[in-house]
């Protein structure tokens, strides 16, 4: 098998794991365990918390110590055990400190994946930037591969899901230890756990535009968590009126296609940033949030279904406009000697609290709007949907930004 092949296995297995249950562990704690919103939120925070400090950590002990690609298998085949684990809990105290330490092995693999695939590229003369993507890509396709397999094999409201992905995990953990070394770069033995944690570009929030930016990154990264924690669930509670509909029996396949329209999104992000510039960019984001919200809020899997099919299209710009074109702002905004750091803090800002904060409080909102254990869907998505109009609002008024096209080429920094 040549290399190209090689990571692309490798990525497709890497996020195989994470679709296996990001979506759909909410309805099995809800529906079959019982959790509440507070409970499964906090579940989900467990991602965000892991993600404040393992990547940068993980990252240190391969820069410095350890093989990448070994330190990747190790995280896996941990993270395999504790998902075996994992799937005969029905504690929830029990289950979120497996979840916590599930996530702190799972969450440092996605930038370990990332920095075997350019390692190896690059030491085989391959064009990173040229050869990458198509690779990554793959990644996104074992994602929504995973999504389909637990709908279609009935896995949505029980443990085997987890059975799934620990398996997945399991492959990929050996398949690792197999792949080129990616050895540590002795040049890296001085940099310090400060700036692995991106916490160098904290200077960065001395410049309000920069503070702004990352204040709402932040605040749309919760947004992010809202739909992964509780979409699915919201379809199944649908079952009592339209217990045949599609939206019901296969909500997994019906969610996919949020990861689909991600796809498509990408490849127009350079023509947006180009022609509009961040700052409308993420405005364009912020009323995307809105209308995934909101369409929600009046779709159902009858005469409603387009709504719902319209609100999953919505989400590659919702999530795709913020995340990735506001990755490549904070990359023409920073000058070379913290551009990493401030990478790292983007991602610290996004995945990590805002994750948390997502998790929490969307947690305690579907909570609120629960009577005697009947959820107002309706009321759940239409508070989320002014939460992301208030931000939508808020953002042109404080973020001064002017864009200049000139210093763009095809959505990318000079």
């Amino acid at each position: 098998m040549g290399i190209k092949n090689r990571l692309i296995l490798m990525n497709f297995l890497q996020f195989f794991i994470w679709g296996s249950w990001l979506i759909s562990l909410s309805g099995y704690l809800i529906n079959t365990l019982g959790f509440t919103g507070f409970q499964v939120g906090s579940i989900y925070a467990t991602a965000g918390i892991a993600s404040l400090f393992m990547p940068g950590l993980l990252g240190i002990v391969a820069d410095r110590w350890f093989n990448a690609e070994k330190v990747l298998g190790v995280c896996h085949l941990i993270g395999a055990g504790l998902f075996f684990l994992a799937s005969t809990i029905t504690n929830y105290d029990l289950l979120y400190w497996i979840m916590l330490f599930y996530a702190m092995a799972y969450m440092p693999t996605i930038a370990l994946n990332n920095s075997v695939a350019y390692y190896i590229l690059e030491k085989q003369g391959h064009d990173v930037v040229k050869e990458f993507p198509p690779i990554r890509v793959w990644g996104t396709i074992g994602f929504i591969a995973a999504m389909w397999i637990v709908d279609l094999m009935g896995l949505k409201e029980g443990p085997g899901q987890f059975y799934l992905s620990a398996s997945a995990s399991l492959l990929l953990g050996l398949y690792a230890f197999f792949m080129p070394p990616c050895k540590p770069d002795n040049s890296q033995r001085s940099k310090s756990v400060v700036s692995a944690l991106g916490l160098d570009a904290v200077v960065l929030f001395k410049n309000p535009k920069m503070a702004i930016f990352f204040v709402f990154s932040m605040l749309l990264g919760a947004a992010l968590q809202i739909t992964n924690t509780f979409g699915q669930p919201f379809l199944m509670d649908f079952k009592t009126d339209y217990a045949t509909s599609f939206a019901v029996t296969h909500p997994g396949i019906l969610m996919s296609i949020s990861q689909i329209s991600e796809t498509l999104f990408i490849l127009t992000i350079p023509f947006f940033m180009k022609r509009f510039g961040i700052k409308n960019v993420m405005i364009m984001s912020m009323v995307a949030w809105v209308l995934r919200f909101g369409l929600f809020g009046f779709g159902n899997p009858g005469s409603g279904f387009i709504l719902l099919i319209l609100s999953m299209i919505i989400y590659g710009m919702a999530f795709d406009f913020f995340n990735i074109s506001g990755s490549l702002f904070v990359e023409m905004e920073t000058t070379t000697k913290i551009r990493s750091s401030a990478q790292g803090l983007f991602m610290i800002m996004t995945n990590g609290i805002g994750t948390i904060i997502g998790g929490l409080v969307s947690g305690l909102v579907v909570d609120h709007f629960t009577i005697d254990g009947i959820k107002n869907w309706p009321g759940i998505w239409f508070a989320f949907a002014a939460y992301a109009l208030v931000l939508a609002i808020l953002f042109p008024i404080f973020f001064k930004y002017k864009h200049n096209p000139g210093k763009m080429k095809t959505g990318v920094a000079q």
